[in-house]
């Protein structure tokens, strides 16, 4: 486990652990959840389980997987007061949930609302992961005009926000959005923003949620893509737009409304990537000339006027040490 003050990061896995003490590791770890339940294995079936969770105010996000046991929050466990909602996203394999008479289940994409004021059952059928996002019912009276009408509803991959939703929640998890309370705080409002969205809050709302939360999550996932793949040298705006879905001139407004342009930031990436290798000692011996090419850069000349201007120092002199 690590943290700060106002957020957790849990980490659990059972990969190290003798099979007798899996189950009290899980148990342990849900009783730090925002929602108790119990942890019940499966007669004569190997039990696994990995998960990370990131407890924030107002959010608790977590990714991973389970098999050989069936998560239950019980009769006894929901008369604690809590009436969070969670929205389960199955990523892969199938899971089976059971709660106010239905018996779902979810194939992979699909994703369902459920409550922690009912008695409910999570089942792995399949090998595979998950990702829910736990919030107070509070943060969506206001935006959602029936709540309860959105639990225990299978949505499909393709429903609006959905993969937006997710993906921002993954890159919170990573941690770099996380330096600042402000920023955790700003972080817990889109979050809260993209589930109303999914869940289909309505009018003026709907429109709110998507001036703030979609176009954040967008810019978000943009920049981990570019960051990911800046090494291609054909990478263009175009390239990056169509990977998304989304118009060039859509990616541009999106960049120009952070105080960028697409060109700065895949520059930016790539003299970024070239600094580290030019520091780690199993590139020591790759001509810079190589590494130049290797982070997408096509012309040499241009590669050393724009690393100088970015780090005030030559990438002979980040190599040698003479330069941070």
């Amino acid at each position: 486990m690590s943290g700060k003050d106002d957020f957790s990061i849990f980490y659990v896995s059972t990969n190290e652990v003798p099979e007798s003490e899996r189950v009290p590791l899980l148990r342990e770890f849900y009783c730090r959840g925002l929602a108790k339940a119990e942890v019940d294995a499966n007669e004569g079936e190997p039990f696994a389980a990995n998960f990370t969770a990131l407890a924030l105010p107002e959010a608790q996000l977590m990714t991973g997987g389970l098999f050989g046991a069936r998560i239950i929050r019980t009769k006894q466990q929901v008369i604690d007061g809590n009436d969070s909602l969670a929205l389960v996203v199955n990523r892969s394999g199938i899971i089976g949930i059971s709660a106010r008479g239905h018996d779902l289940r979810l194939h992979p994409g699909d994703a369902v609302l459920t409550s922690a004021e009912d008695v409910a059952t999570l089942e792995r059928f399949a090998p595979g992961g998950c990702f829910s996002l736990r919030v107070p019912r509070r943060a969506l009276a206001t935006k959602i005009v029936d709540i309860d009408d959105a639990v225990m509803r299978v949505m499909a991959a393709d429903t609006t926000g959905l993969r937006l939703l997710v993906d921002y929640a993954i890159a919170l998890m990573r941690g770099e959005s996380l330096a600042t309370p402000a920023l955790r705080q700003l972080g817990v409002a889109h979050l809260h923003d993209l589930l109303a969205l999914v869940l289909g809050a309505t009018g003026e709302v709907r429109e709110l949620a998507g001036r703030q939360g979609v176009k954040a999550a967008r810019l978000r996932r943009t920049k981990h893509f570019i960051a990911d793949n800046c090494g291609q040298p054909d990478l263009s705006v175009t390239t990056v737009a169509q990977e998304l879905g989304v118009t060039p001139r859509y990616l541009q407004r999106l960049f120009e409304a952070d105080g960028k342009t697409f060109s700065s930031f895949l520059i930016e990436q790539r003299l970024k990537r070239a600094h580290r290798m030019l520091r780690k000692p199993e590139f020591a011996e790759r001509p810079v000339s190589s590494i130049a090419y290797d982070v997408g850069f096509g012309d040499l000349s241009y590669f050393n006027r724009c690393f100088r201007r970015a780090f005030g120092a030559t990438p002979s002199d980040v190599r040698s040490g003479m330069a941070e």
